[in-house]
């Protein structure tokens, strides 16, 4: 192709006056496409093609390789224009994609007005990069979203709301008219299916229909509005929203690593839209729910947990060069944040400037540097994702503090007489800093000074992770605020070990001055295990750094995790003790009893001890700020350090105002939240469409860039946005407008009108679907009558450490069968599963030998016929041809017709056994092509 390239572009010699109508006409016709569909490959700031630049008037009046492209007045002479014609197979261009024919149209108008072009710095100054800006907002999916005009339609009495006058205005507009509507119990199955993910029971059909020879209308609305207030609305949306945000609950990567609190955010989303949550809410919570203040201490467990959202993506923690895997993690966040959001892919940005997006490098960074000051990770030789406590309220933090103190103070008398007898300390667990009575401060809150590593190994630490660090330079500094002076104990934790330092240089600064303190990290703190006592001292009130920990000197690795202050006289204060001489035979033996008691005492405060559970949460960096662009996405050739921003076309704002130590992601997720933006409400409300109709109204569900699809109906897809907002962002209220729509009602019987529109564009009929790998599996174990309801917790089976060989054997909703990146549940695998290492907005749908084979003989289809035949004969049914009705019903949805009953009555009383017979009757209708598609 390169080949051609060449001879597309000529130069013109003549020199063209301009008048404002010409100049008009290109800024609104000509230069967004241009920037659009040509600069990625003819612009100063990227590789240019054929050696010709489109970016400036000079590049086109000199031309490429081969001479003039544009011959001014001259339309059929330009090659250019001959090229966007695709009148010759060897001069197509762009070479992607065609330009529309009202876009070829506007460039023969302009070459014939004599192309007039205001571009006349080769450089682009200020003015023309602010007028490549705004026309690329000219882009139809980074126009703001404005109410479409009410269309003006022949047949009025069709339309039941908006979305239908939307529809019939298309329809009309090419000479078709919609087809019939959906019979009762076709529409009461698909109605079912795409709220709960659940088949109605044959009462509820029965019901349905009662109601429905009263009136249908009010039937609909009425059961619609059931099935939106079910619990299992929130299960099967949820779903559809976990395939977005590429939930799984193993990490991938080489050592795949269990994510045993992912559950939290799985369980997150379901309540989230099962309580109706405002979509800004909802988008607010997962990028920045720690930081959004104020709230019960409901809402900030669930905004804590909504967090995990930027934590649950692939990630291989074993990479060992950490600066690579935070980068790598950063990217897959934004890559996952701009399809979810936004149907962009921002991700391309990282390495140049989007190809086929207005999407710059330092827009990309910009956005990253806001990732860049979230924590998320804590390294180690393995790294792992970051954890943060749940929280409390103040009554629950007492009763733990109290308890924590008083496990504390066991946990040395246990020590001091185990050290007393020669035996050896007790393995302590990890312990966390709120739970800890007196001032403590962590690491992560710490000033540091050098290269320290984070570690886990040993695990008697404080919070998280550990600080480790050996060689010159290197120290970490411990500010404590103290609300009220006097004399405070002051201990610093270690997690001690054989490598360590025995003449760690530890000084304490105090109203008095400082005091220099040499500490052997080898050996168990003194205290409890975790803390060592430098002493009691004085302090007044006021911000103080307090402990300085300095590698300088030592001997070893010296280890930095937590400092606590406690005020002289606490019950946690560590008395003095003078060391004990070899204990005499008798006081042996007491010292038996006792710690026999002591270790009693310990293990039930520890089994009544509140639990604070430590879950998947993202928290603020220590060190947030602007960071620089990464030359060609490598991380370690650092160039120019770029503002904290968003993405440029779509901020019409100017630079985001971040907070003073902050990261950046509430400002994010406001503006990702805002009614102005472009994008949000469009990509959500196109999504909802793709659920309810099987297509969406883009069809590229996650790129609304200039790679995607354009909409097929854009007022319909407005109209949809508008009504989101204008309802308060409810989730709920724009899936039920579209379900009671005549559209979505309509029957899936093709006709006449497929000879216009034989894609369905235009949806004159509703299209048929397959049911998705969850309903099918729920379905079949809704018709055994197996099917167990329970909602929510933990669903990987304790004592498991790898998902490797993991056996799904539970009944529960197929939302709560453990995902795993490299090992699925093999049913959900066949039906086309979402892939949890991607994005996936639109599943594939497959209709391949192996689905049919796997219902055919599968051992658990196989299990839940029979127990679904063994249902039926238990059932108080009058004879066969009243079992063959309910059989079909539960399968089914619907009644048999005369020569399936014929068929099926038949078969069953020919055979001998009428419980083998009945197996095969419930195992065919299962395995059936009706079974598992949506009419």
């Amino acid at each position: 192709m390169q080949h051609f390239v060449a001879f597309i572009f000529l130069t013109a010699t003549a020199t063209w006056g301009a008048d404002p109508a010409g100049l008009e006409f290109f800024e609104k016709k000509i230069r967004p496409v241009l920037v659009s569909e040509c600069y990625q490959c003819h612009s100063k700031d990227e590789k240019v093609k054929g050696g010709l630049r489109l970016d400036w008037k000079g590049g086109w009046q000199e031309g490429g390789d081969s001479g003039a492209a544009i011959i001014p007045g001259r339309v059929g002479k330009s090659l250019l224009i001959q090229a966007i014609r695709y009148s010759d197979t060897e001069l197509e261009m762009p070479p992607k994609k065609r330009l529309t024919a009202e876009q070829v149209a506007d460039f023969e108008k302009w070459v014939a007005m004599g192309a007039p072009d205001p571009r006349t710095s080769a450089e682009g100054t200020t003015e023309d990069q602010q007028l490549n800006l705004e026309a690329a907002r000219r882009f139809w999916a980074f126009q703001p979203v404005t109410k479409p005009a009410e269309p003006q339609l022949k047949d009025k009495n069709w339309p039941h709301n908006g979305i239908d006058r939307h529809v019939l205005a298309g329809l009309e507009a090419k000479g078709i008219s919609p087809g019939p509507d959906a019979d009762d119990l076709t529409l009461l199955r698909r109605l079912y299916f795409d709220l709960t993910g659940l088949p109605p029971t044959p009462e509820q059909m029965a019901a349905f229909l009662k109601a429905v020879a009263n009136d249908r209308q009010i039937a609909l609305e009425q059961t619609v509005d059931a099935l939106l207030a079910s619990p299992h609305f929130g299960e099967r949306w949820g779903r559809h929203w976990l395939d977005v945000v590429r939930f799984s609950e193993s990490t991938g990567g080489g050592r795949t690593l269990l994510m045993k609190e992912a559950w939290r955010y799985r369980d997150y989303v379901v309540n989230a839209l099962n309580a109706d949550k405002p979509y800004t809410d909802f988008i607010r919570e997962q990028i920045a729910g720690d930081l959004i203040p104020g709230g019960t201490i409901a809402q900030r467990r669930e905004r804590l947990t909504a967090t995990a959202f930027l934590l649950l993506g692939p990630t291989n923690y074993e990479l060992q060069d950490k600066t690579v895997l935070e980068m790598d993690i950063i990217d897959e966040q934004m890559d996952t944040m701009g399809k979810a959001f936004m149907a962009l892919t921002i991700g391309c940005a990282r390495c140049h400037d989007h190809k086929f997006d207005p999407i710059r490098t330092e827009d990309y960074y910009g956005m990253a540097g806001i990732f860049k000051g979230t924590k998320v990770v804590v390294h180690s030789n393995v790294s792992k994702w970051n954890e943060r406590p749940l929280p409390m309220d103040a009554a629950q933090e007492a009763k733990a503090k109290a308890t924590a103190t008083q496990m504390s103070a066991l946990r040395k008398e246990i020590n001091a007489l185990r050290k007393k007898n020669g035996g050896k300390p007790a393995n302590l667990p990890t312990v966390l800093a709120v739970n800890l009575p007196g001032l403590v401060v962590d690491n992560a809150k710490a000033k540091i000074t050098g290269s320290w590593n984070k570690s886990t190994s040993v695990k008697n630490f404080v919070d998280t992770e550990y600080l480790y660090a050996s060689g010159a330079n290197k120290k970490v500094v411990f500010p404590v605020r103290i609300a009220k002076g006097g004399r405070y104990e002051v201990r610093v934790s270690f997690a001690h070990h054989p490598n360590r330092a025995t003449n760690a240089r530890i000084t304490v600064r105090h109203n008095d001055g400082e005091k220099l303190f040499s500490v052997n990290q080898r050996q168990a703190p003194n205290v409890d295990g975790y803390f060592h006592s430098l002493g009691v001292f004085e302090f007044q009130d006021g911000q103080w750094d307090v402990v300085e920990i300095s590698t300088e000197g030592a001997n070893g690795a010296v280890i930095a995790d937590a400092i606590q202050l406690l005020p002289e006289g606490s019950k946690a204060v560590a008395k003095k003790e003078t060391p004990p001489g070899q204990p005499a035979k008798g006081e042996k033996d007491q010292d038996k009893v006792r710690l026999a008691q002591l270790e009693k005492n310990l293990k039930a405060l520890e089994k009544n001890a509140i639990k604070r559970a430590n879950i998947i949460a993202a928290d603020e960096g220590d060190n947030p700020g602007d960071i620089q662009i990464a030359i060609r996405g490598n991380v370690h050739n650092a160039g120019p350090k770029t503002p904290r921003r968003f993405i440029q076309v779509l901020n019409r704002g100017g630079l985001p105002e971040i907070v003073p130590k902050a990261s950046g992601r509430l400002e994010l997720a406001n503006w990702m939240a805002s009614p102005e933006h472009p994008l949000t409400a469009r990509v959500f409300a196109n999504r909802v469409w793709h659920h309810l109709f099987g297509k969406g109204l883009v069809a590229s569900v996650d790129n609304f860039g200039h790679m995607g699809r354009l909409p097929t109906n854009q007022p319909l897809l407005d109209h949809l946005a508008v009504r989101f907002v204008e309802e308060g962002w409810s989730m709920k209220k724009l899936i039920r407008e579209i379900v009671l729509s005549r559209t979505y009602q309509l029957s899936t019987a093709t006709g006449a009108q497929a000879k216009v529109d034989l894609e369905n564009e235009l949806h004159w009929r509703q299209n048929r679907r397959r049911l998705q790998a969850e309903s099918i599996r729920d379905a079949i174990l809704s018709v055994s009558g197996q099917l167990d309801k329970t909602m929510g917790g933990p669903t990987i089976k304790s004592g498991t450490s790898i998902e490797y060989g993991y056996k799904f054997d539970d009944t529960r909703r197929s939302l709560y069968a453990p995902v795993f990146r490299n090992t699925p549940l093999e049913i959900l695998a066949v039906f086309d599963f979402a892939d949890p290492n991607l994005v996936v907005g639109e599943r594939t749908t497959s209709s391949v030998p192996t689905q049919a084979l796997f219902l055919m003989n599968n051992p658990f289809v196989r299990q839940q016929a029979a127990a679904a035949a063994a249902r039926l004969l238990q059932d108080d049914l009058s004879d066969d041809s009243a079992r063959i009705a309910q059989a079909y019903q539960r399968t089914l949805g619907r009644r048999p017709t005369s020569t399936e009953h014929d068929v099926i009555l038949n078969f069953v009383q020919s055979e001998k056994d009428p419980t083998t017979a009945w197996i095969q009757v419930l195992h065919s209708l299962v395995a059936s092509l009706d079974f598992r598609f949506l009419n």
